[in-house]
């Protein structure tokens, strides 16, 4: 009679003693190589002393002033195709976070059910089945219904934090989604304000066009006078006509430029083909406002891509923790609480009918954990590519900020130095053809001044043209225009 405790005892350390063996085999983790991520950046941009970013206090919309332009990224930021559909990304990324927080609570469920059974009379329970009275006179009959009401509860217990850990995980993956959203937005406002200033350059060029080919017409009906008085010959008309005919030729390529640039403009505004509502003769006059790149570490808070990198690792790093706790055992409770009867008139009636259960689990990984492993070691390299990633979005931001400042002073220069090229071209047009008409000058130095100052002209507004898009590409590239 006292060997059976002593059995008790022996049988509850050997199941102790199992445990802590399976506990210790699985919350054995492989080692890893991890990388912490490069954070550190330049004092200044090139020198720069500017402490405050333009971006900062300057919102797009007073930043673009034509009221054109902002009509259509108006318009754009409601419209745009490829900005709706990374708004649907958000938002199953935010779903993502709803089914991540019910994990970690109990899943209960609810309903009925109904079923047959019967036993063979030969068997255990048929033959128990068959000499069994529920009430005197009631015997359990041979083919047996079966009624059901009942809820169920399945529930891991996160002990570890993993449920918990890979919620914050899908969170900062929905706000990693939010800034790569309004990384679209910059780069779609920007994108819109290049075109829409290219659209007014095409403009300016061809009047400039139209223009200089009515100069050149007059030019060669001199010739014709001057050929007709012996003074020059076949040539010079030949020449000139074919100057003519050259320009004019240009003319149906610079309108189909306008007409793509519009239809590009129309595709970023989400709008079939249509004219694009613009002013382009005050191109010229447009003078690019002054922006302050401020200091390299605010480029870490206003830069949406960078913004985007960041949380991206911080999501990456969670899920390398989640990944982790699969080697550590899990704690499960199911339960069930409910009615079951072979009989509709027994489901609710009676007492007898009431049935429960309860259980607990305590289960971890011991042999073959090798799909466990495949998805920690994928974590982690993912981990070490967000690394990476944040690093290159910081290098690339730097870089951008830096290449806009030098390009904005060069075309600075450049800018200065066309507009004075023109007015001396454009004053040598008159000084030609006045020694022309003297006799002082060649049929060709008149030809060779009328397609230089041309050339000059179109350089001037391909100057200008590039002055306002690096006004453009410097507003996004220090984060503006998705605030």
């Amino acid at each position: 009679m006292k060997a059976i405790p002593i059995m008790r005892n022996t049988n509850y350390k050997l199941i102790a003693a199992g445990c802590l063996t399976m506990l210790a085999a699985a919350c054995s983790v492989p080692p890893l190589v991890q990388r912490n991520e490069n954070k550190n950046v330049p004092q200044t941009f090139r020198g720069s002393t500017d402490s405050l970013n333009t971006v900062q206090t300057v919102k797009w919309k007073k930043f673009f002033s034509d009221p054109d332009l902002t009509a259509l990224i108006d318009t754009a930021l409601k419209n745009n195709q490829e900005l709706n559909i990374m708004i649907q990304e958000i938002t199953v990324a935010k779903s993502e976070v709803r089914a991540r927080k019910g994990a970690y609570l109990p899943f209960v469920n609810a309903g009925g059910g109904v079923g047959i059974d019967k036993m063979g009379r030969y068997t255990r329970l048929g033959a128990v089945d068959a000499t069994t009275y529920i009430e005197p006179g009631t015997q359990i009959p041979e083919v047996l219904p079966d009624y059901l009401l009942a809820a169920n509860l399945s529930w891991e217990v996160d002990i570890w934090r993993k449920l918990r850990n890979a919620r914050k995980s899908a969170v900062y993956g929905y706000l990693a989604t939010t800034a790569g959203k309004n990384f679209m937005v910059t780069h779609l406002i920007s994108e819109i304000a290049n075109s829409f200033y290219e659209l007014m350059a095409l403009d300016n060029q061809l009047f400039i066009l139209k223009q200089n080919i009515k100069i050149q017409q007059d030019a060669l009906e001199v010739v014709k006078i001057q050929k007709k008085a012996a003074r020059v010959t076949e040539l010079a008309v030949r020449r000139f006509e074919a100057e003519v005919l050259k320009n004019q030729s240009r003319i149906p390529r610079i309108q189909q430029s306008i007409i793509e640039t519009e239809n590009r403009i129309n595709f970023l505004v989400g709008r079939f083909p249509r004219p694009v509502q613009r002013n382009s003769w005050t191109f010229i006059d447009i003078e690019p406002d002054s922006i302050k790149a401020g200091i390299p570490s605010q480029l870490l808070q206003n830069r949406p891509d960078i913004k985007q990198a960041e949380l991206e690792l911080v999501a990456a790093k969670l899920d390398v923790n989640v990944a982790k706790k699969y080697f550590y055992p899990s704690l499960n409770i199911i339960g069930a609480i409910g009615f079951e009867a072979f009989n509709p008139a027994y489901l609710v009636s009676k007492p007898e009918s009431m049935m429960y259960n309860m259980g607990a689990g305590f289960f971890g990984p011991l042999i073959n954990r090798n799909a466990i492993k495949a998805t920690y070691y994928s974590a982690n390299a993912r981990q070490i590519q967000a690394a990476f990633n944040y690093e290159r979005a910081i290098l690339t931001a730097y870089i951008e900020v830096s290449n806009q400042l030098s390009n904005i002073d060069n075309l600075k220069k450049s800018y200065e130095k066309r507009s004075k090229q023109v007015q001396k071209l454009t004053e040598s047009i008159d000084i030609s053809s006045k020694l022309f008409k003297s006799a002082r000058a060649d049929y060709m130095e008149v030809l060779f001044t009328q397609r230089d100052a041309l050339d000059s002209k179109f350089e001037l507004i391909e100057t200008k043209r590039m002055q306002l898009n690096a006004k453009v590409n410097m507003y996004r590239a220090l984060g503006g225009g998705w605030d």
